[in-house]
């Protein structure tokens, strides 16, 4: 008898297979079935809880926990308020409805961090400022100063600039409003034409602060600018109504970017930080809360709202700096349209011809009259 022919071997041959049995194609079939989330859109899938929130009412103030870090506005809202839509909140915070850290944010995927105070409205608040709200005091082909409305950034933070067009539209930034309305003036003449054609940043002010900023037009003007602003030679002065009253004299402290809960604040350890100056002066008593006059030596992120708070004297519209590091809220019953923080003069010396230029501005309305009615 013949022996039988050994079998061809394959490339797989000797290998052990992997093919599903039966009873495993039907269990992948199941999960294949399970439904992954929404089709694609531009409103982010839901995200599970990650701690036991207490669910909020409209006018109810929610600060974000390091658990939450980086979790988009629309996402929280729809932790706290489970019982609505992703549709229904995503229309609210587009509506103006929506504030964080007290100022209006109609951008539903905007991301966010410990410590951010973000509130849910009963009705809508004014729509953040647009590029007509900026208005320029001087140009010429070196240097541009404006006034900034509140609610507007100064500039885009960097994980924002890859932002569409349409997106960035919902809110934009001062420099990119001061480079439209410059490119609109233009066609005015020469004289106050740039070389770049884009205005260049050498300071900022906080979002829901107004007042007075320089913006640079070209490389020189930059370098001389950013120049004054290292040595402290550049006048800046600030008004703000603060509770109490407070007494005249310099507060010195060292800030850090996170005193322990997520804020900036100032630290004991004169090894760590950055060092901030504040030179106060008492203007004027309006009933429980004072006008006073902030100048600054340095200028630090926050500088005034940190200095202030922790003098005892929080700055009337602040809520995030109303929660002291380890002690209770400061209630702040002003009813402060904003942040009652306002860049009022501004002095530097001109980058190239040399003149020492000065400038000063008002209160605006919403300011002018919450001082009056207090």
């Amino acid at each position: 008898m013949s022996e039988p022919k050994p079998r061809k071997r394959g490339k797989n041959s000797g290998k052990s297979s992997h093919r599903p049995k039966p009873a495993d194609q039907k269990q992948a079939r199941a999960r294949a079935s399970i439904p992954v989330g929404p089709p694609e859109s531009n409103v982010p899938p839901v995200e599970e809880p990650v701690l036991n929130l207490k669910p909020i009412s409209p006018g109810e103030p929610f600060v974000v926990p390091k658990q939450l870090v980086g979790k988009t506005v629309v996402a929280i809202l729809r932790l706290l308020r489970p019982g609505e839509s992703w549709s229904k909140l995503t229309d609210q915070v587009r509506r103006a409805y929506v504030t964080l850290n007290g100022v209006v944010c109609v951008d539903e995927v905007r991301r966010v961090a410990e410590g951010d105070i973000l509130e849910l409205g009963e009705k809508p608040r004014s729509q953040p400022p647009r590029p007509s709200d900026v208005k320029i005091v001087f140009v010429d082909p070196h240097v541009v100063v404006v006034e900034k409305p509140s609610g507007m950034l100064t500039h885009r933070r960097i994980e924002e600039r890859n932002w569409s067009d349409e997106r960035k539209a919902r809110q934009p930034t001062l420099d990119e409003a001061l480079n439209e309305l410059l490119a609109r003036r233009a066609a005015s003449g020469p004289r106050t034409r740039s070389r770049s054609g884009l205005v260049r940043c050498v300071h900022r002010l906080d979002r829901d602060t107004s007042g007075l900023l320089v913006f640079a037009r070209n490389e020189e003007a930059e370098t001389h600018l950013v120049s004054q602003f290292r040595k402290h030679t550049v006048h800046r002065v600030y008004w703000a109504i603060v509770h109490g009253r407070p007494a005249d004299g310099t507060i010195v402290s060292n800030i850090v970017r996170d005193r322990g809960d997520g804020r900036r604040g100032s630290v004991q350890n004169p090894k760590v930080g950055q060092r901030a100056v504040t030179h106060v002066r008492w203007l004027e008593q309006l009933g429980n809360y004072s006008l006073v006059e902030c100048r600054l030596e340095t200028g630090r992120t926050n500088q005034i709202r940190i200095h202030m708070a922790e003098a005892g004297h929080l700055v009337c519209g602040d809520p995030k700096y109303a929660q002291p590091y380890l002690n209770e809220m400061v209630r702040d019953s002003s009813q402060a349209p904003r942040l009652a923080l306002h860049a009022a003069e501004l002095g530097f010396v001109h980058p190239v011809s040399g003149e020492e230029l000065f400038f000063q501005m008002a209160f605006p309305p919403d300011l002018e009259l919450f001082a009056r009615s207090l």
